[in-house]
């Protein structure tokens, strides 16, 4: 038995993939900036003084992470509406990702935090800088670089994550596929597609992460150059 492809009719339906891709960016950037954000206090949190403060973050990372995600957008998307709270499909999904990498990104920048050596931030408490000037100086910016990799691989994971919200019919590519190939009858070219997609989605994704990287830090440039 042979299979003949032929990706004339799903191609021919490109402006609905390129808004799916435009979606499925358009629930990536922000829940990873603002889940690296709320990861980043979280683990602040975690290895803060105030253990109350220690106990909630840590509920809220053992809670995140250890259920599915889909449960989680279940659980907002169906859970506000049932509060009357009526909030729309790509609210919710957004909502979930950010709480999802958020916990993520808490243990990855909490293994960063305790891999810098105490005798550091002794050292710059005794040349005078302040609080803030050590926790970015001393701990965040040194944290993050080291823990730079896993960080990127988690926001890629997020962004291939963004399928799971077709479940409550947020438009991105995974819902543009389903629907392309029920038009269609093609299911295996227009899933070819969105692989090709996800796939030039998550390089692009990579590239950019590591260019922020290079501005940010500029000390392992230096010591790659030799300067």
């Amino acid at each position: 038995m042979t299979y003949e492809f032929d990706f004339t009719s799903v191609l021919a339906q490109w402006p609905q993939f390129v808004s799916g891709a435009w979606m499925t960016i358009l629930l990536s950037f922000p829940a990873t900036v603002v889940g690296f954000v709320i990861g980043t206090l979280c683990a602040i949190g975690r290895r803060g003084g105030n253990r109350l403060l220690a106990k909630l973050c840590g509920m809220y990372v053992e809670v995140i992470r250890n259920t599915p995600l889909l449960v989680q957008i279940f659980l907002v998307f169906f859970g506000f509406a049932s509060m009357g709270w009526k909030i729309s499909a790509f609210t919710a999904a957004l909502i979930s990702l950010i709480l999802n990498v958020g916990a993520y990104t808490c243990e990855i920048m909490r293994a960063g935090i305790d891999s810098i050596n105490k005798g550091q931030l002794e050292a710059a408490e005794c040349l005078g800088l302040s609080k803030p000037q050590i926790y970015w100086h001393v701990v965040l910016r040194p944290a993050m670089e080291k823990v730079y990799p896993a960080l990127t691989s988690q926001f890629v994971l997020l962004m291939l994550a963004t399928s799971i919200a077709s479940q409550i019919s947020v438009e991105e590519l995974t819902a543009i596929a389903s629907r392309v190939q029920s038009d269609t009858f093609r299911p295996f070219e227009a899933y070819i597609v969105v692989a090709v997609a996800y796939l030039a989605l998550s390089m692009l994704m990579r590239a950019g992460i590591w260019v922020f990287g290079q501005m940010i830090f500029t000390r392992q440039r230096r010591l790659r150059s030799g300067r």
